[in-house]
């Protein structure tokens, strides 16, 4: 049977991702609750998520293949910046950001009926110093409402940053290589 890749994500950014390194594949739906659970590390809710969405996306599936499920998270100084909720909310999560080195954490999930694979992988960012009128204009492009953190690196915001240590897409929101690397032993499986 030829390999299927599903994407249980409506993220385009993710789909872009998987362009880059030539997979084709097809978008399914995979609604999930996706609160965070009292006293639950950050590294453990990530891959959660990822997990979830991708076996939610298995049983909303009606053909058979691998389903892939990602997420994304940001924690600056211990705290998990889920997506900003308004305007005063974004401004918070920025001024912590702001001359601050923070934690992306992207887990990748691959599953089948038969088999899944969890992968994290977590990036630095350090931001420079930013001015509330600079915090304020970025909210007003409209780009971190939807963005985990409240920014998107591959947009506007990737001037705001002076050094990353780690893996640029998985920033992004799909972390390439090792996403590369779960898919190859899917396919061989």
């Amino acid at each position: 049977m030829p390999f299927k890749l599903f994407l249980a994500s409506g993220s385009p950014r993710r789909g872009e991702l998987l362009s880059q390194i030539n997979v084709e594949y097809e978008r399914i739906k995979a609604g999930i609750d996706e609160t965070q659970q009292v006293a639950e590390s950050a590294e453990h809710y990530v891959q959660r998520l990822a997990l979830e969405k991708a076996l939610a996306g298995l049983l909303n599936n009606q053909q058979q293949g691998v389903v892939l499920g990602a997420d994304t998270i940001v924690v600056c100084d211990g705290v998990v910046m889920e997506k900003p909720q308004d305007k005063l909310h974004a401004q918070q999560m920025m001024h912590l950001l702001s001359g601050n080195t923070h934690q992306v954490l992207t887990a990748v999930a691959l599953v089948t009926a038969q088999q899944q694979a969890v992968k994290l992988v977590t990036t630095e960012v350090t931001f420079k110093i930013l001015s509330d009128q600079e915090i304020s204009d970025y909210w007003d492009t409209g780009e971190p409402k939807d963005k985990a953190g409240g920014y998107g690196i591959q947009g506007i915001a990737g001037q705001f940053v002076t050094h990353i240590s780690g893996s640029y897409s998985a920033v992004v929101g799909l972390p390439l290589y090792e996403t590369a690397q779960l898919i190859k032993r899917f396919e061989e499986a």
